[in-house]
């Protein structure tokens, strides 16, 4: 049977503009449609504004710390407006740099939403295209809390397009946006109330981690309050009330909902052929990326696996080899590094104490907790902590967590090692970078 294309890329994310690109490059011939902006939840709604954001309000701890290092300066002010069009500006610039990467690849581009007809057809824009092979690269949505009208509540969405910095701000959830937005707000100067069930932040992340970022909500100006909101009533940008269960009032202008998000499978036709959906409604594709029907594949947040862009990256890409580069590659991925970029930011890989308590493992557990030297002269109390996670029989790294400056990017580089397989002699045979705070990845001891 002849189609169209060989490959039909439903979303303009990073791992439907990944796949599309690696399948060109086999000599695949190539289409792919989006319906909104070039670049996905990661360039134009999540990782890389937040990232801009976050950088602009740590400009507020670099301030207050300048006086210690013998700098006077003079008031400071911010324009929330000149910020959010720098951003807009590199978001722009990169989105547009996805379209030319894609056309450099001789990739067929479709502006608009697509919809599947059959296991071989795709209409967009009124056209219907046929595809030998298809993927799903649709990637997720954020939720809206259910509490009061949907129009009370802002999202990240809509947070990196508000015409004004909130004065008052209720952020409702406890995983990285909620904690980062918190931050972010905080920092450039709103008054931030963060909601969330648990007593601590960031479940499934070690313990100890968990609570050195609540106190780091707290060190902010950050309210941490626990409950869950019952109601919601009120004027957004004015005056909202948010009731919790047990009676309390948290009063703002803005709320926001930070309560996960959703994968985004609405509309694209995958009921009426029978693609198999788990209970949240995201597409279930084994390790190959295969979806219940021939010949349609999905990768990235549409699907139950790790919502991570570098995953989608991965998978998009082991999918474009394994269909047209002979190059079958199964994803699997067991050691995922993550960050948290919190205001001290968190970093991690591997398996946190808990986790191997729960899976019965006989483990070292070796820490440093300090007060970083960049904090001695302003007298910043702020701590940084240091986590290793070791089997006590074969001295493998198990787990790494870093909360503290720079530990993101700390960790992106041990990762290597623990990826590797390295074990607590070859940390402390590797030789220290001295003064620094990284050193203490090598110099801990039991």
């Amino acid at each position: 049977m002849s189609f169209d294309v060989d490959y039909f890329v439903i979303g303009g994310g990073s791992g439907g503009v990944r796949s599309a690109r690696i399948a060109a490059s086999h000599g695949a011939k190539v289409a792919i449609a989006e319906e909104s902006r070039w670049g996905g939840t990661c360039v134009i709604r999540g990782c890389v504004p937040k990232k801009l954001l976050v950088y602009a309000s740590e400009i507020r701890r670099t301030l207050d710390d300048a006086a210690g290092f013998g700098w006077k300066l003079g008031e400071a002010s911010f324009d929330w407006a000149k910020l959010i069009a720098a951003k807009d500006q590199e978001i722009s610039r990169l989105s547009a740099i996805y379209v030319d990467l894609l056309r450099k690849h001789g990739v067929a581009i479709h502006e608009g939403a697509a919809r599947l007809v059959d296991p071989h057809t795709v209409e967009v824009g009124g056209a219907r295209i046929t595809a030998g092979q298809i993927l799903i690269a649709t990637g997720g949505k954020a939720r809206v809390h259910p509490a009061g009208k949907p129009e009370l509540w802002i999202t990240s969405d809509q947070a990196f397009h508000l015409p004004a910095l909130p004065r008052a701000v209720a952020i409702v959830g406890g995983g990285y946006i909620a904690v980062e937005f918190a931050h972010i707000f905080a920092g450039l100067g709103a008054k931030v109330t963060l909601i969330h069930h648990d007593e601590l932040p960031l479940r499934g992340f070690d313990g100890e981690v968990r609570q050195m970022v609540r106190d780091g909500l707290g060190a902010a100006g950050i309210e941490f309050v626990v409950g869950s909101v019952h109601d919601a009533s009120g004027v957004p940008g004015q005056e909202l009330t948010l009731t919790l269960d047990d009676g309390r009032v948290v009063r703002c202008d803005t709320a926001m909902s930070a309560i996960g998000r959703d994968p985004n499978t609405a509309d694209l036709g995958l009921e009426e052929l029978g693609i198999a959906l788990d209970e949240r409604g995201a597409i279930e594709v084994d390790e190959w990326s295969r979806t219940s029907v021939p010949h349609i594949y999905a990768v990235g947040d549409v699907t139950g696996r790790i919502a991570l862009t570098p995953i989608a990256i991965r998978e998009g890409h082991a999918l474009a080899d394994t269909l047209f580069g002979d190059r079958p590659t199964p994803v699997q991925i067991e050691l995922v590094p993550t960050a948290v970029f919190s205001q001290p930011p968190v970093s991690v890989v591997g398996l946190t104490e808990e986790q191997a308590a729960e899976r019965g493992l006989d483990v070292q557990i070796f820490k440093s907790s300090f007060r970083p030297m960049r904090f001695a002269l302003p007298g910043r109390s702020e701590k940084m902590l240091l986590k290793l996670v070791v089997d006590r029989a074969s001295r493998r790294v198990l787990g790494l967590h870093v909360v503290g400056l720079d530990a993101p990017e700390i960790v992106q580089a041990a990762a290597i090692a623990v990826t590797m397989g390295a074990t607590k002699d070859d940390f402390d045979r590797t030789l220290a970078i001295h003064p620094t705070s990284a050193e203490e990845l090598v110099l801990m001891r039991g």
